[in-house]
């Protein structure tokens, strides 16, 4: 089976509903799934140096409107094992070179990439736009810097991040994190697990 999970970075709503299917994964006992990251941008209009915190507070209403829908990722994420740390985040950063990343590394790397990634923004509150961080993470996950450094400036990967964005506004994907099974069926959000198992039940009944 084949699972496409399109996903921004910087999605904590992403990071959860991916901590969810692996855990679905880990009891389900059917056939071998190859899951595949493919990029999505929550913000395209997101600057290339990133812009602050604080437009994304105005943009969910105010201090204590953000804190509520924090305190409420932190409580559904520590139930999956996952720790937010929105105080640390002081940046929204362009997440292109960051899915370029991802691309980079391979298939067997990619969840541990995309991990990684996610637990330097939403724990430490890293730029995960910027070309250190990124070289920094893939160094400390296996990765060749000086390779990795050399493909992020070329932006040898780009094309294929566009693809993924180009695919995802043709199949009207408009919100992530959005799981599509075997090209054929789709699930949209961080559903529990109990739903993700149901689903793969029934993809591998079909057939």
């Amino acid at each position: 089976m084949k699972i496409d999970v399109f996903q921004d970075t910087v999605c904590p709503w992403c990071r959860i509903g991916k901590a969810h299917l692996l855990q679905a994964l880990e009891t389900w006992k059917g056939e071998p799934v190859e899951i595949r990251y493919r990029a999505f941008l929550l913000d395209p209009t997101t600057p290339q140096e990133g812009k602050p915190m604080s437009t994304l507070v105005e943009k969910l209403g105010g201090a204590e409107r953000a804190q509520e829908m924090h305190a409420h990722v932190c409580k559904i994420g520590e139930a999956c094992g996952l720790d937010f740390q929105f105080d640390q985040i002081e940046h929204l950063p362009n997440t292109l070179l960051s899915h370029q990343l991802i691309k980079l590394a391979p298939a067997d790397k990619q969840q541990q990439i995309v991990e990684a990634l996610h637990d330097a923004y939403f724990q430490f509150g890293k730029d995960i736009g910027d070309i250190d961080v990124l070289i920094e993470i893939a160094n400390q996950n296996g990765l060749d810097a000086d390779s990795v450094r050399d493909e992020l400036q070329r932006e040898s990967k780009l094309p294929e991040v566009m693809d993924d964005l180009n695919f995802a506004r043709e199949a009207g994907i408009s919100g992530v994190p959005f799981f599509i099974f075997n090209d054929k069926y789709a699930l949209s959000g961080a559903q529990p697990v109990e739903v993700f198992l149901q689903a793969l039940e029934q993809i591998h009944s079909e057939g």
